[in-house]
């Protein structure tokens, strides 16, 4: 597959997982209406979706290591479609909330696996780029869905934002099938045996440098993540903004991460990974304090609340693939495994983030910077650790 293709489904897949979280946000309160239920039980449609996705994001890439990438990823989206339309014909809250548990079970697996087929595929400087162009595509995802959700749910209802996201999942099964060739052969495939699957899982959550830097992406995110999670009551309480203009803040906040991503990319192989992890964590720290300060010093409103945001987009995607290549090549015999634990890491911070970070965090713009800056602080600790003990292991290792 060219260059430019491969680039362009990996990046599809990935955005099964945002797609799922931001099309339906402009939904929600009329969801609340039609089910007869609270706006903290609508709410906990996100956690529902995000725990599930949690557990099996463990799983995608063990089995895509024991079966071949293209066959988990081809099932995966089947099921998504089937989840989907679960929620299509959902009659009651606990119903929905049974369909984006599944839908949360089945998501995640584009995302893990297509990590694990850019490091099958490439390294070095070539899978920095590649990483960085596919979260360039990907960042097009919380953009687009918001205000593709705005649109189909006030058109068509509620029930078609998840229509759209069945036939989602049947396009990318068929492409997938169609297009993506597989990239993990028969002889480097790991079995699903239960003692030896036991003691990957064993060693890479017991390696300090692979769970500081899986935190640091993780924490980078959640930065901005608490922002997607409260855009209803950010956009329409605070901003004062309508159902349909949910574009006021996703989209330059897309800007800033296709414009991180695409510096990332032209910076592979002139500045080292830890140097790009370094500028990414400058302008993210600079875009959080101004954040805080405009919460302070401004009246709440556009573009004053959103720039920032847009800025602290920009730094994180310059980070990110270099973290996340960092954190795989810990274990470059079962990447696919690898890669669902990282995806796991991720998936536990922003189920905390969705069922009890940003509630507490959405009652006023000040209270979201200030929890801006606290996950970041957070992340760039993490990362500081592992620059710490990866500098520490290389003095051990030279003095013997």
């Amino acid at each position: 597959m060219p260059y430019f293709q491969l680039a362009a489904l990996l990046a599809a897949l990935a955005t099964v997982g945002p797609f799922s979280i931001d099309t339906y946000l402009p939904a929600l309160h009329a969801i609340g209406v039609e089910l007869n239920a609270s706006p903290l039980e609508v709410q906990q449609t996100l956690t529902a979706y995000m725990l599930p996705m949690g557990a099996m994001v463990l799983w995608h890439g063990a089995f895509s290591d024991a079966w071949g990438r293209k066959p988990v990823i081809v099932v995966s989206m089947l099921l998504f479609a089937l989840a989907s339309l679960v929620c299509v014909f959902a009659g009651s809250i606990e119903t929905l909330l049974v369909g984006r548990a599944l839908q949360g079970i089945s998501a995640g697996a584009g995302m893990v696996v297509g990590r694990a087929v850019v490091r099958d595929l490439m390294e070095g400087p070539r899978a920095q780029r590649l990483m960085s162009h596919v979260s360039m595509a990907f960042a097009l995802g919380p953009a687009i869905a918001p205000i593709l959700g705005g649109w189909i749910h006030t058109v068509f209802g509620w029930r078609a934002v998840f229509v759209f996201l069945a036939l989602l999942g049947l396009a990318l099964a068929a492409l997938s099938a169609w297009r993506l060739a597989e990239s993990h052969p028969p002889a480097a495939r790991q079995p699903l045996h239960l003692r030896p699957l036991a003691r990957r899982y064993r060693s890479v959550f017991s390696s300090p440098g692979f769970l500081l830097l899986s935190l640091a992406v993780s924490l980078n995110f959640n930065g901005f993540f608490i922002y997607v999670l409260s855009a209803p009551v950010f956009l329409i309480r605070h901003l004062g903004l309508g159902e349909t203009q949910f574009g006021w803040m996703f989209v330059p906040g897309v800007v800033g991460m296709m414009a991180g991503s695409a510096l990332s990319a032209r910076l592979a192989g002139r500045l080292s990974q830890a140097r790009t992890i370094r500028l990414g964590f400058a302008l993210m720290l600079a875009a959080a304090i101004a954040n805080l300060a405009v919460s302070f010093l401004l009246p709440a409103g556009l573009p004053q609340s959103v720039l920032p945001i847009m800025a602290y987009n920009f730094g994180m995607a310059i980070a990110m693939p270099s973290l996340t290549l960092l954190a795989l090549d810990h274990f470059p015999t079962h990447r696919g495994l690898a890669s669902s634990c990282q995806s796991f890491l991720q998936m536990l911070v922003s189920s905390v983030t969705a069922g009890l970070v940003a509630p507490a965090l959405w009652g006023s713009v000040k209270s979201l910077a200030f929890g801006m800056n606290a996950i970041l602080l957070l992340g760039l600790g993490c990362f500081a650790s592992w620059w710490w003990l990866f500098h520490r292991q290389r003095r051990d290792a030279g003095s013997q």
